[in-house]
Parts: C-alpha cells; sequence; structure tokens
C-alpha cells in the first residue's frame, strides 16, 4: 500500500511552525547585531594595528571559518560550561556561538570594505582637518557601510538558514518544531515538505527587505 499524503496533523500543529520560524529570525537579527559588532571592532583594530595583533585576529577569523558550526555549537553548549563551570540556556548558547561565526566572516567584509573607501575621501577628511578618529566616524565608516551591505544582506540570509542547527541542543526554532511534530504524527514529506516552504517564503521575503535597503543606500558608481 502507498504512502497517503495527509497535511491535517501538519496544520493541527502549526503553531510549533509559526513560532519557531519567528525564534529562528530573532536569533538570526541577535546574531547579525552582536557579530556586527564583533567584526567592526575588530575589523577597525586590524588595519590599524601591528603585525602581531593582526596574527590574533586572523587566527580567530580562520579557526571559527575552518570549524563546522555544528561542531562550535556542541564546544559552546557541552564543552565550556564543563570546562570554566558556567551554565547558560540553549538559546543563550547558539546565539553566542552564531555570533562569534559572524563575527569571523563580518571581520573580513569590514576589512574589505574599508580598504576600499576612496582615497580622495580620506584626503577631504585630512583637508577639513579632521582628527583620524574623525575620519574613521564620519567618513570611512559611513562610506563602509554602503559599500558592504550587499555582503551583509547575504551574511543575514546565511545566518537565517543556519539557525536551524540550533534544533540539535533543542532550541525551539523552525527545524525543531518541524522534528516535534514529525516524532508525534510520523508525517515526515508532509512536514518538511511544508517547512521547506516556509524557509523559503521567509528566506525570500528578509532578502527582498535587505534588497530595498541596498538600493536606498547604494554607492553610485
Amino acid at each position: 500500500m502507498g504512502y497517503q499524503l495527509s497535511f491535517t496533523q501538519i496544520w493541527r500543529n502549526f503553531d510549533k511552525l509559526s513560532s519557531g520560524v519567528l525564534l529562528s529570525i530573532e536569533l538570526a537579527v541577535i546574531a547579525i547585531l552582536i557579530g556586527a559588532v564583533i567584526g567592526l571592532a575588530l575589523a577597525v583594530i586590524y588595519v590599524s594595528s601591528g603585525r602581531v595583533v593582526r596574527a590574533v585576529i586572523s587566527a580567530y577569523v580562520e579557526f571559527i571559518r575552518n570549524v563546522p558550526l555544528l561542531l562550535l555549537v556542541y564546544l559552546v553548549f557541552y564543552g565550556l560550561p564543563t570546562v570554566v563551570n558556567i551554565a547558560y540556556d540553549a538559546s543563550t548558547s547558539f546565539i553566542a556561538t552564531l555570533s562569534l561565526y559572524a563575527g569571523a566572516y563580518l571581520v573580513e567584509v569590514f576589512r574589505s570594505g574599508l580598504d576600499a573607501v576612496p582615497k580622495g575621501l580620506l584626503d577631504a577628511g585630512k583637508a577639513m582637518g579632521f582628527t583620524p578618529w574623525q575620519r574613521l566616524l564620519y567618513v570611512r565608516l559611513p562610506t563602509m557601510t554602503r559599500i558592504t551591505l550587499p555582503a551583509l544582506s547575504n551574511t543575514f540570509i546565511s545566518l537565517f538558514k543556519d539557525t536551524s542547527i540550533a534544533s540539535v541542543i533543542a532550541v525551539p526554532e523552525l527545524t525543531w518544531g518541524a522534528q516535534w511534530i514529525n516524532n508525534r504524527t510520523f508525517r515526515i514529506v508532509e512536514v518538511y515538505a511544508v517547512t521547506t516552504v516556509i524557509y523559503l517564503v521567509a528566506g525570500y521575503v528578509i532578502l527582498f527587505g535587505l534588497r530595498m535597503l541596498e538600493r536606498r543606500f547604494r554607492v553610485e558608481r
């Protein structure tokens, strides 16, 4: 007897998916905000420091970028509390991990953005009598932000999809909600088909909003 599709149980438990996608978006937003602070701070330090400091920042970036996110999630949630004797819940642990993960990628995004600021703008700042910090605050950072918006958009979309990994430590985001429904209804095809559509729709809505933002602040060539 063939498998018969039935979405009835999925709709009855749809609240798990709706609340899960909202949490996924929340996790991604918090992680990219914290990651942006980390990435921007390290990028500014990188471009204005000596070889030793640059080597330390590069080591952090290379470590994070070459270790799977899933392994980082396990290390922070299970390993770190054992070593340093601290306690935190699963959501806090995942946000911390995803923020460090995002920060490592955004260091390179912001560093390249700072390097891409036209030299003429910096010279104009000098001619106006701006100090180095004023040139950074009023010239380099605003211009860099507009240059790096497309890369920031791609990072946000990637982080939104990466929130699915939080399900392995029982954070009740979208993928965890799908697993919860599947474990109780055994409608694996239906639940993951609906979940896929939700990810696609949410991703395209986020992407549309970010593309509108890019067009609003893009640097005219």
